[in-house]
Formats: structure tokens, C-alpha cells, sequence
């Protein structure tokens, strides 16, 4: 799912294409993306744009007349900019939004569809879709310190919570805990005022680090490589390969649909967390380290 970086990123690259053209129409090649009826999505056509901007995970496009269209690009969105007119990419293709110097596709993958369009009238309206999360980049300590303590949740899950903060999502939460050497499972209210302040400093350092990266990667063009698994991040989606910083096996634990990617050496001192499904199984026999993992893998070499 694109999260602050991305979107933050997506938002200027549309910004500088758009802002001051006049919206000429709206394509729609999925009618379920569409979730409002009032005002109707036609309401937008001839508008102006006169800013976008980010609303936590979500691009919010805000026209003349105090119209917003507002686009949450969940797990598959992404957005593509190409010539006048462009065709909707077949079964990708979500909807097209036509400038007189280009189109702006909005595209899904995968078969499920999740992202969604919404078009409010008013400030208040679109503040109703907002999660209310904290806006961690400009957030004073006293503020994130609060966000922190409000309620008594693992570091993963809080991050995570667009309730608590705004734009945070799995990948980045991974990477900015690797940052801090903090245990995903590690409780919020617990936290003192030093690890509080360490951790506001992995945030802001972290995503600051990957929107830098995405920027200089688009190098002025349409960014068109905004996915939740990158070659540069250091435990996201690295499970079983090397920590950049230590060079042990990246370690995960899942729970449902939800995974968490993190480096036991830098972060737990040396202790595995315990899967809840594998740990229920093996119950005793769980590795409670990674020199007794290394022992039972190579226990289970020999046999076969």
C-alpha cells in the first residue's frame, strides 16, 4: 500500500501537472470505485484544480467551487500519467481523469477492488474522511508523545493505527522500527521519555530517507516504481536474507493477513518472536534465539 512517502510523493508529481488546468472529465472503467452520489462525480467536469494535497494514505484533489475528489489508492492503486485521452488499461484501469495536456490513470492489480473515489463538497465533509492520526512529520514531541501513550498497543499495531498516526502503513512501520532497534511487540506504555523521543527521531529520519529516495529516483518524470517492497529497505520483505547492519536473517511473524519483518539482533537482543500460529504448534519446541534456530536447522540438515 503506498504510505506517506509515496503518496507525499505522488501528490507533488500530480500538483505540477494539474494545479490551475481545468478538470475536463472523469472516465470511469469500474463502477464500485465511485462511492459517493452526492454531489455526482459529472459535478466535477470544467472544474479547476486549484490544489492536491494528502489526507493520511489518501490524494485529495480540491477543485473550484469547493469541490474535492478524493482517491485512496489501499493496497493495488497506483497512479499513471500518459498522453491526451489515454485508453483505460483493460481490467487494471480504474478510472481516467482528462487534462488538456494529458491524462491521470488511476490503475489496480489483482482482482479485488479496493481502492476507492469519493467526491465531498466543503472542508467539512473532507475532514469527515479523515482517521485523525497525527501528522508525524511536523509533530512536536508533546503531540507525538500523547499519540503514543493514548493507548496500550504494541509499537507495531500503534504505528500502523491511522487512528493514532497519519499515513504510516506495514512497510514503513517495519523499517522505521529497525531504525530505533525497537521490538515490534514492544508495548507503547511502557515507553519513556527517551525511547519516545528516539523514535519520533526514526520516524521523521526514515520517511524523510525514502520520500528523498522516491524524488531523486523520478528525477522530475511521473513515478511510476511506488511499491510497498524495495530493494533499498532493510527488513521489509527481506525475511531470511541478511540485516544490513548486523548481517543476521531478518526474522517475521504473522498474524491473519498482517506481517511483521524485523532483525532480532538489532532489535529484540538476540530473542525470537513467537509466531502465534507456529508457536501454538510447536508450543515447547519454539527457538527462543537465533543461535538455538541455527542449531535446529542444522539438526534438520543432517537428517535429511
Amino acid at each position: 500500500m503506498p504510505e506517506l512517502p509515496d503518496v507525499d510523493v505522488y501528490v507533488e508529481a500530480i500538483a505540477s501537472r494539474v494545479v490551475g488546468e481545468t478538470l475536463l472529465g472523469v472516465r470511469v472503467g469500474n463502477p464500485f470505485l465511485v462511492r459517493t452520489y452526492d454531489p455526482p462525480l459529472f459535478a466535477v467536469s470544467g472544474k479547476k484544480v486549484v490544489g492536491v494535497r494528502r489526507l493520511g494514505k489518501r490524494v485529495v484533489f480540491e477543485l473550484e467551487g469547493a469541490l474535492f475528489v478524493v482517491v485512496h489508492l489501499m493496497i493495488a492503486g497506483r497512479f499513471r500519467w500518459r498522453d491526451v485521452n489515454a485508453k483505460l488499461p483493460g481490467k487494471m484501469g480504474l478510472a481516467a481523469f482528462d487534462f488538456a495536456k494529458g491524462t491521470l490513470l488511476l490503475t489496480e492489480a489483482g482482482t479485488k477492488r479496493r481502492a476507492s473515489l469519493h467526491v465531498v463538497r466543503g472542508e467539512e465533509a473532507l475532514a469527515a474522511l479523515d482517521p485523525g492520526g497525527l501528522e508525524v512529520m511536523t509533530a512536536t514531541f508533546d503531540a507525538f508523545r500523547a499519540a503514543v501513550l493514548r493507548e496500550n498497543h504494541t509499537l507495531k499495531r500503534s504505528l500502523t493505527d491511522p487512528h493514532l498516526f497519519s499515513g504510516i502503513g506495514n512497510a514503513y512501520a517495519d523499517e522505521i522500527l529497525h531504525t530505533a532497534r525497537m521490538s515490534p511487540v514492544r508495548l507503547t506504555q511502557r515507553m519513556d521519555d527517551a525511547s519516545i523521543a528516539t523514535l519520533l527521531d526514526a520516524i521523521k529520519t526514515t520517511l524523510a530517507l525514502f520520500r528523498d529516495r522516491l524524488r531523486a529516483e523520478a528525477a522530475g518524470a511521473f513515478p511510476e516504481t511506488v511499491t510497498a517492497f524495495r530493494d533499498d529497505m532493510a527488513v521489509h520483505g527481506k525475511y531470511g536474507k541478511p540485516c544490513p547492519v548486523c548481517g543476521s536473517p531478518v526474522q517475521r511473524i504473522v498474524h491473519a493477513q498482517n506481517e511483521a519483518n524485523y532483525c532480532a539482533t538489532c532489535q529484540t537482543g538476540g530473542k525470537l518472536l513467537a509466531d502465534r500460529a507456529l508457536s501454538k504448534l510447536l508450543r515447547g519446541d519454539w527457538p527462543k534465539s537465533l543461535d538455538e534456530l541455527e542449531e535446529r536447522r542444522e539438526r534438520l540438515s543432517k537428517l535429511v
